[in-house]
């Protein structure tokens, strides 16, 4: 089922992002990770897409197993770096032949080594004129990308809101956001974005902590904050790798929790390949919703 169609639905759902591997054994690896979180039945996977599409061929590769292999609904991540017009349409006739429904239309971030953002010659500037071609030419179930926290270029809250109205006004189905770990921050921009007329479910997108640099690095070039509670307890374990990632999945698991009891049409959960974390806490909360189901 397309991803728009799910999330009309109104039920919670989880869905897990995976980047695609460089080599043939990370493939088999993230296949095989994939195949234990299947048990867990994610309303639908995605599958990021390299900065100047250097990962184009992997991507594709990645999704189209997914589906016909553990028949997963699938999201491609597409981005206009480095990109035409013209390349843009054939591959989104390759991700259409292959039977991908969903599509994930962002503008990208600038190849390693620039740190703006330059249009290809023939391509386009925004994720917004990306998804209103999409919308005119393809039948894709059309997501996009927000920020709870600001995008990093961009100059106020406010226009970094504007920017993700003009994708829902452009075909936009759903939104997906850069992770958080405040959740006032995700309630803020809902209801802002709410009182401004966007009425497409709006995904919290969540990543347990597993590595204290490395979050600390993310965290860095996404623009996201980590609450001081929550910096002080990983900088106590930062010694400890284990307790690191104990402390990753309880927080995370509670932050979920929190989501979906107040309204939150789902999580989408940033996986960095790796499936222990992210079991460990969807498993926590389908056991907590089966025990209140229960009473």
């Amino acid at each position: 089922m397309r991803i728009d169609q799910t999330l009309a639905l109104g039920r919670p759902c989880f869905s897990f992002e995976f980047f695609p591997p460089k080599t043939d054994e990370g493939v088999e690896n993230l296949v095989a990770t994939a195949r234990t979180l299947r048990t867990l039945e994610p309303a639908f996977v995605s599958v990021t897409y390299g900065a100047g599409g250097s990962t184009r061929a992997r991507t594709i590769e990645v999704a189209k197993r997914m589906k016909r292999e553990l028949d997963l609904e699938v999201m491609a991540h597409v981005t206009c770096v480095g990109h035409t017009r013209a390349e843009l349409r054939a591959l989104f006739s390759e991700i259409e032949e292959a039977g991908i429904e969903n599509v994930l239309a962002l503008r990208g971030d600038p190849p390693r080594g620039e740190t703006t953002f330059t249009a290809t010659e023939g391509g386009f500037r925004y994720a917004s004129e990306l998804i209103a071609m999409l919308q005119e030419e393809f039948a894709f179930s059309l997501g996009a990308a927000a920020y709870p926290e600001t995008h990093p270029e961009a100059v106020s809250f406010d226009e970094d809101l504007a920017n993700a109205i003009r994708k829902v006004r452009a075909g936009a189905r759903f939104l997906i956001t850069q992770l958080f770990f405040d959740n006032e921050k995700y309630f803020r921009f809902v209801e802002r974005a709410r009182q401004l007329g966007v009425d497409v479910p709006i995904i919290p997108g969540i990543m347990p902590i597993t590595n204290y640099e490395q979050i600390a690095r993310m965290t860095k070039m996404c623009g996201a904050t980590i609450p001081r509670p929550l910096l002080e307890e990983l900088e106590a374990r930062a010694a400890d790798p284990q307790a690191i990632t104990d402390l990753g999945v309880a927080y995370s698991a509670l932050q979920c929790s929190e989501l979906l009891q107040r309204g939150a049409p789902g999580v989408h959960f940033y996986t960095l390949n790796r499936s222990p974390s992210t079991r460990a806490v969807v498993s926590a909360l389908l056991a907590a919703r089966s025990t209140v189901s229960a009473t």
